[in-house]
């Protein structure tokens, strides 16, 4: 680095008008001793004018050396987090989730879309209740349209509902799936972190995608995916997508997509929003 530095203040010095009397010569004095004393004079001074200068570029030059290495980008300065932390403190945020310990009883309002049309052919409403610790059931209060549209909502929340009796071995932990961290970046004023999962066993209740989690609660905001197993036969391809968030004091998907692509029949698309928690009241044994 320092001969580099060189090289370039010599080449400044090399176009001065100067150069004839720094490069010219291998001994700048050289025929100082045949010329009149008027003439060696001058020329001793400007020889150590433009070296006094050449040093002193020089000097100016090496001192910014130092501070240019000190200087680093943003992105050196993000240190990666402690994975492991991480991963347990996810895990630790779903077993406290009071979702988790609490029955519950929520609304899901679907739509189903048929290709590229802008049109729902069905609208569903489907009221799912959760007793714990893990008996979660359905029923369908109102469905409209396409009874096409009302079947693949059946086959969606049932697939969702059975897995809650298989808790431990669906839930996003280290036990399940093999965790990468992908990135982080800033959701409003907090981090989040995102990780990709991909499934320790081909299992219909386990999803290969991403997951979104708050850097601050370790709470999962949102998973995107398709399953590591089709849930049927029927159901070709599926890629869901869960938006998590807080509905009663309890840490629930508020609003589920789905692109299902069903064998002969095509592509439908589906999207479900919760609404009206309420917690079921508690019935004294007579």
């Amino acid at each position: 680095m320092l001969a580099d530095v060189l090289d370039q203040v010599s080449l400044i010095y090399r176009i001065s008008p100067f150069s004839w009397v720094v490069y010219d010569h291998d001994e700048p004095f050289g025929d100082c001793r045949k010329a009149p004393v008027n003439r060696v004079i001058p020329t001793m001074r400007r020889t150590h004018t433009v070296l006094w200068a050449f040093w002193l570029s020089a000097l100016v030059v090496l001192s910014a050396v130092p501070l240019a290495s000190q200087i680093t980008s943003p992105t050196s300065e993000i240190k990666p987090p402690d994975l492991d932390v991480i991963l347990q403190r996810i895990e630790d945020a779903q077993h406290q989730n009071p979702a988790q310990s609490r029955p519950y009883e929520v609304t899901r309002e679907y739509k189903v879309f048929r290709g590229k049309n802008k049109r729902p052919i069905s609208e569903v409403s489907v009221q799912i209740d959760f007793v714990p610790p893990d008996v979660k059931t359905y029923k369908i209060v109102k469905s409209s349209g396409n009874s096409l549209g009302a079947k693949i909502v059946r086959e969606l929340v049932s697939s969702e509902t059975s897995s809650t009796r298989k808790e431990h071995s669906t839930e996003i932990s280290r036990a399940n799936y093999d965790m990468v961290f992908v990135r982080q970046q800033n959701s409003g004023d907090v981090a989040e972190y995102v990780f990709a999962i991909s499934p320790k066993r081909k299992d219909r209740y386990l999803l290969r995608g991403q997951i979104w989690v708050d850097g601050h609660s370790f709470r999962i905001r949102r998973i995107e995916g398709v399953p590591a197993k089709s849930p049927s036969f029927w159901l070709k391809d599926l890629h869901v997508t869960l938006q998590y968030g807080d509905l009663g004091g309890m840490w629930v998907p508020v609003t589920f997509g789905a692109i299902a692509d069903l064998r002969i029949v095509g592509e439908f698309t589906l999207d479900g929003l919760s609404v009206r928690p309420s917690e079921h009241k508690s019935v004294d044994p007579k």
